[in-house]
C-alpha cells in the first residue's frame, strides 16, 4: 500500500523545487513516482497539428521521485514521516510521527 495517495498535501525535501509544497496529482503506476501540482516544471515543444491546434512551448508537471517528497502535516506545516495505527473503526489511519495529528484521507 503506497503511502502517497491523490489529493495528498506534500513538501519537495530534494532537487531544484527543494522548500516547495504542493498537492499529488496523480500516483504513477510503478509506486515510485509522483506528479505534483505545480513542482518540478519541464518545457514541452509541440507542433502544429491541423488547423485547430496551435503549436508552440508547452509547461507542464513532470514526475519526481517519491523519496524526494515528504508529507505536510496539516497541524505542524512541515514535512514529516507518517505512521499507521488502527482506527476507531478498524481501518489503517496515517498519523503524522511528530506531533500525532491524523492525516486526513482527501478522496
Amino acid at each position: 500500500m503506497p503511502h502517497f495517495r491523490k489529493n495528498d498535501q506534500v513538501m519537495v525535501i530534494a532537487g531544484d523545487d527543494r522548500g516547495k509544497s504542493g498537492r499529488v496529482l496523480k500516483v504513477l503506476k510503478g509506486g515510485t513516482r509522483l506528479i505534483v501540482e505545480k513542482i518540478n516544471f519541464v518545457k514541452r515543444h509541440t507542433k502544429a497539428r491541423g488547423a485547430n491546434q496551435q503549436g508552440g512551448i508547452l509547461e507542464r508537471e513532470a514526475p519526481i521521485q517519491m523519496s524526494n517528497v515528504m508529507h505536510l502535516c496539516p497541524k505542524c506545516q512541515t514535512g514529516v514521516r507518517i505512521s499507521m495505527k488502527a482506527g476507531t473503526d478498524g481501518e489503517r489511519e496515517r498519523y503524522c510521527a511528530r506531533c500525532g495529528e491524523t492525516i486526513p484521507r482527501v478522496m
